[in-house]
């Protein structure tokens, strides 16, 4: 019931399909294809209550469920195909606690995406790319695409212009609301005539998104009245690293890490992005000998802002994007050939005091989801108990 699918096709249907669906079911689906594809999503099969879909239906959003349009509610009828304008669709089936059905099955593919322009949000800047045919179909050559910076020029090659746009420069625009903080520039294609104009002015609006769970990349032309849109989604890039003292100068490239029983460990998480209006905070933090499998069997080191580990420190850091922590192994990595580190990462507004990153230790019910925040799952590890025990060197 629901998930996260990343292949290029396959399949929904609702549950028990194509016995009688449960009471009470809410599934979501969050369908991602590549960059530059789009998803089509075709029904087969709707057996579900009929009426005005107030008790169970199916919602299809063109991108992520909180913050995108709706393309369609059903619960009947004609077996509709939607085609979204991004690489990203998401459905929801949702059922009542009175009547059960057949339900739903559906069928979705990954189409290529217009490739007159392309645009990738990367952790340092917007990547712009401009089909040379297409602008020469328009009747402009590459060398009149200027930025909101005239400044900034692109990289000319045989098929290609490319813009490497930074997040804080080149007349990059900064806006923040309620959910989301959004970078936007303009790629600028002006006509030359003074008295007479006989070409379209060309304008390439640019714009990433971060939303709760993505980052959300938008580029469109507007061609006079003409709207041309393309979206993208992808992530925030960030990582963890153990080092070898609480001076943070030398990272362990050990890999697996070798300690000893209550070693200091000492940790940095780091968000890789120019935008310095950004900060990091530890949400959660728990160990597994499994790196697929942090329910299982997990020790809490940290958890909803919470210590839980008596020996966990969190330590200043130099720039919002760090956050540095210290713990000792622990027993359980005695029981265990190999342990493995996942935290959960929490991205927010620097100084927005109502987001997450400044809410500290919270239990997940008194969660304030109103204001912009981006989290990330990241494992490290593994980590592996030197033989013979405890060394001669410090351990804490």
């Amino acid at each position: 019931c629901g998930g996260s699918i990343s292949n290029s096709s396959g399949m929904l249907q609702s549950p028990f399909y194509p016995g009688s669906y449960p009471n009470n079911a809410d599934c979501v689906w969050e369908i991602q294809v590549e960059n530059n594809f789009r998803v089509m999503l075709t029904f087969r099969d709707i057996a579900m209550q009929r009426g005005r879909c107030q008790y169970d239906y199916i919602e299809v959003y063109d991108g992520p469920p909180n913050s995108s349009p709706l393309l369609g509610r059903l619960c009947s009828g004609s077996f509709p195909t939607y085609t979204s304008s991004s690489n990203m669709m998401t459905v929801r089936f949702h059922s009542d606690s009175r009547y059960t059905f057949r339900g739903f099955q559906a069928y979705y593919s990954s189409i290529p995406a217009d490739h007159n322009t392309t645009l990738l949000c990367l952790p340092d800047y917007m990547h712009a790319v401009v089909s040379r045919d297409y602008l020469q179909a328009q009747g402009y050559s590459a060398q009149m695409l200027t930025l909101n910076d005239s400044r900034c020029k692109p990289t000319v090659t045989s098929r290609e212009v490319i813009f490497n746009i930074p997040y804080n420069g080149c007349g990059t625009i900064r806006e923040e609301n309620n959910d989301t903080i959004n970078y936007s520039n303009t790629i600028q294609v002006t006509s030359s005539g003074y008295i007479i104009k006989r070409k379209k002015n060309i304008h390439l609006h640019i714009s990433c998104k971060m939303l709760q769970n993505n980052w959300m990349q938008i580029m469109y032309a507007a061609e006079d009245t003409v709207d041309v849109t393309e979206n993208q989604f992808g992530r925030y890039d960030m990582n963890i690293t153990f080092y070898d003292s609480s001076s943070f100068l030398r990272p362990v490239r050990d890999y697996p890490y070798y300690i000893d029983l209550n070693q200091n460990l000492y940790a940095q998480a780091y968000l890789h992005s120019s935008d310095p209006n950004l900060i990091l905070f530890v949400d959660t933090c728990v160990a597994s000998p499994d790196p697929h499998d942090f329910i299982t069997l997990v020790y809490d080191i940290r958890r909803n802002g919470c210590v839980r580990d008596s020996s966990y420190v969190t330590y200043e850091s130099p720039h919002s994007h760090f956050a540095r922590f210290k713990f000792n192994a622990f027993e359980f990595i005695s029981r265990h050939p190999l342990v493995y580190l996942q935290c959960e990462l929490v991205v927010c507004r620097l100084h927005d005091y109502s987001s997450r990153c400044y809410q500290g230790c919270v239990s997940r019910s008194k969660r304030d989801t109103a204001s912009a925040e981006e989290k990330v799952h990241v494992v490290v590890g593994p980590l592996q108990l030197r033989e013979g025990g405890p060394q001669s060197r410090n351990t804490g």
